[in-house]
């Protein structure tokens, strides 16, 4: 079965040098949809020109998207990456343990892989609208790498473990993503979950979690469950159990439709 294929998802990208870089790293490694939310910079500048080399094709050719959630919205599996160590409760995983997981779909959508932005990386908000985020490995004192160096690391690592033969008898990589090395040195166990039996079922898409989210949190405010200044906060929270969870899109349509029916009854039975 052919891979799904790979879009590299920029956001909010500051540097000409850097989209530029990255769009010849596209080449490099075969991926030819670049996609840009809300870039910070011209990515057809000179310098990004210069950069590309033989990806100029791939730069002129990549969209741009106001927000995140509309650049991935066609993706059947989306892995965010994180440099920072104070991302609160959002798991962690090395490339090993996230990219096997994160590759071995069924569905020909597209692999999103983001990146975010140079000087403060992505927002808590934007890291949970993925299944899976990545933590590469460096020093503790500076674990930040530079936006292109970074998006060299995970494009080799996917095209190291697709060029790779299947062992036939060895049992799947785990998709677990407890974050190795984490301070304190404990591991999310909870999350470490044997993915065996389904390791190729494709999650929800992002787009169709945002809407079962969504009428979750009508229903829950017009309830009392949820008050507004508190919603935002713990409907995070239940984001982030549903990815970590990699609901599917009929378990999604399912929820959705127990939220719309439940809406219906308070409202038939309201005085």
């Amino acid at each position: 079965m052919a891979a799904a294929p790979l879009c590299v998802v920029l956001v909010e990208p500051a540097g000409p040098v850097n989209v530029g870089s990255i769009a010849r790293l596209c080449a490099n490694f075969g991926v030819d949809d670049l996609r840009l939310v809300a870039p910070r910079c011209d990515p057809n500048a000179p310098e990004a020109q210069r950069m590309a080399v033989h990806g100029r094709s791939v730069l002129a050719a990549a969209r741009v998207f106001p927000t995140l959630l509309e650049a991935v919205s066609d993706c059947h599996r989306v892995v965010t990456t994180a440099g920072r160590l104070d991302h609160g409760s959002i798991p962690l995983g090395p490339p090993e343990a996230v990219l096997p997981w994160a590759i071995s779909g069924s569905s020909m959508q597209p692999l999103a892989l983001v990146f975010g932005r140079e000087d403060h990386g992505l927002t808590n908000d934007e890291l949970l609208l993925s299944q899976r985020v990545i933590s590469l490995r460096s020093a503790e004192a500076y674990p930040s790498l530079n936006l292109s160096h970074a998006v060299a690391v995970v494009l080799h690592e996917v095209a190291r473990l697709q060029a790779a033969p299947a062992t036939p008898g060895l049992p799947q990589p785990s998709a677990a993503i407890g974050p190795e090395g984490a301070p304190g040195g404990t591991i999310n166990s909870g999350l470490n979950r044997d993915l065996q039996g389904d390791y190729t079922d494709d999650p929800a898409g992002p787009k169709a979690l945002e809407a079962c989210l969504n009428d979750a949190q009508d229903l829950l405010l017009e309830v009392g469950f949820l008050l507004d200044h508190t919603a935002r906060a713990r409907m995070a929270k239940v984001r982030g159990l549903l990815q970590r969870g990699l609901i599917r899109a009929d378990e999604v349509a399912l929820l959705r439709g127990m939220v719309r029916q439940l809406r219906w009854a308070v409202r038939q039975h309201r005085p």
